[in-house]
């Protein structure tokens, strides 16, 4: 009779809590036992994920893709083949059309005082130098204000190089600061009358390896070249300039515009059973500069996304919404994968409920931002409840951003939340030769997938709405 009163007792509990866990779930909006999947997913994806062989396929059997290039081309028919071998269904490629570049040949020294090969890359869209080159004395500012204070002809004939440094941060929070000199230095130099400039890499490495990036001209002022040097070349030539001689550089650039080229952004549902014209956005880009084979940046997020998707897929569970895979295109010359998607579907702007993408590398989530209606607040805690014995805090709950492509469909209304990586390193990498697979360790991809996994099952398999009234 003991025994019997004993199984009975733990029968109630196991009901009573049973019944709290269904009551949790439907005050959620969710299904039942739908946080109890989340839970499933996470601990499956942390036992080890299929992240690292995607990221491995896709940058030893591509390569580097640069956007609008044959190799970018080869990339969009590498995902729609894997996302088939995976077995997903209905897989498409939305395409669009950008201006083509090329980065071509590159070479430059320092002529004087002290003659010395130089450590540089191209800035992506850049104009070329004539066939010879270009030879001038440098002028060094201190960082891009000063540059911005100089007077207007004051640089007539020379090559300008600002030679602030970046600096290491978790978040990668000293970026935007430093990156305006990349995209805007060119044209403010040339307000100037400088015939060129040069820029300490956008960069925290110590590497004789320059970081390249997009750069954009104001179409008032004449184009002039535009190319970065390595920290370490950099660090040389403060030196030099400390000592108070002049120095002389010849640099050459032969880059090319290639006119019209098509790229696109490859798209896959899991259809929702409920409300599945409404999507819940997860992804990757699947261009990458042309210097390493984008492992970091991003075949890391492609790996990580596709990953969470086929767990999901391959749970036997479907939400209520539709969860929607996007492997970007073009979003390293200017997010233009994010802005042709929501020129495509503004009219159903409002079923794009909630989204977010991986593009800062291949570090663990250590923190998960939000910025969502009131109403859906509880689910985000609970998601932030759910992913913290992996590591990852509850951070802001009014931070807009959800990763660069989807900066497009955030100002445009789109509810955001974003899975913050660890990025001490992220930028001792970024847009170099260096970034290459032996730089990731699978087991950290493995916690982003199932970070992403949670997020993306929870914000499908729900009737909140994210979008505030």
């Amino acid at each position: 009779m003991k025994k019997l009163i004993t199984v009975s007792v733990k029968t109630i509990l196991l009901l009573a809590l049973s019944s709290t866990a269904l009551a949790q779930d439907s005050e959620l909006g969710l299904s039942d036992g739908s946080v109890e999947h989340a839970k499933a997913l996470r601990d499956t994806a942390m036992q080890g994920s299929m992240a690292y062989s995607i990221v491995e396929s896709l940058t030893t059997e591509v390569g580097p893709r640069l956007a609008g290039t044959e190799a970018e081309a080869r990339a969009r028919d590498w995902a729609v083949a894997k996302l088939d071998e995976l077995g997903f269904e209905n897989v498409r490629i939305e395409p669009f059309t950008i201006q083509g570049w090329e980065r071509g040949s590159e070479s430059a020294e320092l002529l004087a005082p002290y003659p010395q090969p130089l450590s540089f890359t191209t800035l992506g869209g850049s104009v070329a130098t004539p066939e010879a080159g270009i030879e001038a004395d440098i002028v060094l500012f201190p960082s891009l204000a000063d540059l911005e204070a100089a007077a207007p002809g004051s640089l007539t004939g020379k090559i300008a190089f600002v030679s602030h440094a970046m600096q290491k941060t978790q978040d990668g929070s000293s970026y935007g600061f430093h990156g305006r000199l990349r995209r805007s230095g060119a044209s403010i130099a040339a307000s100037k009358g400088a015939v060129a400039i040069l820029i300490r890499s956008i960069g925290t490495d110590s590497h004789r390896m320059p970081h390249t990036g997009s750069m954009r001209y104001d179409p008032e002022i004449e184009k002039i070249p535009a190319a970065a040097l390595s920290n370490p070349d950099a660090d040389q030539l403060e030196r030099i300039h400390a000592r108070g001689e002049t120095m002389r550089v010849r640099f050459n650039v032969q880059p090319t515009f290639t006119g019209e080229s098509e790229t696109g952004n490859v798209i896959v549902d899991i259809r929702g059973t409920e409300s599945p014209d409404e999507v819940v956005i997860i992804g990757g880009h699947l261009d990458s500069w042309d210097l390493g084979t984008g492992a970091i940046d991003d075949g890391a997020g492609i790996g990580i996304a596709t990953a969470a998707a086929k767990l999901i897929l391959d749970s036997g569970k479907r939400p209520k919404r539709s969860i929607r895979l996007i492997l970007w295109g073009a979003e390293e010359v200017g997010l233009l994968g994010g802005f042709a998607y929501l020129e495509r579907h503004k009219k159903d702007l409002e079923k794009q409920i909630i989204g977010t993408e991986s593009d800062f590398g291949a570090g663990k989530v250590w923190q998960l931002n939000s910025q969502v209606s009131e109403e859906a607040q509880p689910l985000v805690d609970k998601m932030a409840e759910l992913l913290a014995p992996i590591g990852v805090a509850p951070g802001s709950s009014n931070s807009p951003g959800a990763g660069p492509d989807l900066t497009p469909l955030v100002r445009a209304g789109m509810p955001s939340l974003r899975l913050n990586q660890d990025g001490n390193d992220y930028f001792d990498l970024h847009h170099t030769a260096d970034d290459t697979l032996d730089k990731i360790n699978p087991h950290d991809l493995d916690q982003n997938v199932a970070a992403f996994a949670v997020f993306a099952w929870l914000a499908a398999d729900t009737d909140l709405r994210f979008k505030a009234p």
